[in-house]
């Protein structure tokens, strides 16, 4: 059975100002308290994120639209990957970020949703505000 964790968060930013927090390591290392980035912002480029937690590939990278990425908590076996998706629409004056969350384990549901509001979605919020 495939688990599917999806999201709809409004921002009231610019689609292009939310793909540079998620692609730029700087902007990303701001987000999350100063948890160290490394983001290759291609395709095919690699990523390492909060100090190497979570490491994995960039699928598709189409700049302020949609990120595609080959995502991997270091917890999981070697080679265990699930897709992460960010879809990225102009929405009343800002952004809808659609994250859809798929191919993981089961028994990290719970723990990777909680971790999609706290992690992202609330640092986020505060970033652009600031």
């Amino acid at each position: 059975m495939n688990h599917v964790i999806h999201h709809e968060i409004d921002y009231e930013a610019s689609p292009d100002a939310i793909y540079q927090i998620l692609t730029d390591p700087g902007k990303f290392s701001q987000m999350t308290g100063g948890a160290p980035a490394e983001i290759d912002p291609k395709t095919g480029g690699e990523f390492s994120l909060f100090g190497g937690m979570v490491v994995g590939i960039n699928i598709e990278c189409s700049p302020g639209e949609r990120l595609v990425q080959a995502w991997r908590p270091v917890s999981l076996e070697p080679g265990v990957y699930s897709m992460v998706r960010f879809e990225l629409k102009a929405h009343n004056g800002g952004t809808r970020v659609v994250l859809d969350h798929t191919g993981y384990p089961e028994d990290e549901q719970e723990h990777l949703d909680k971790g999609w509001h706290d992690n992202y979605w609330g640092p986020m919020r505060d970033l652009l505000r600031s």
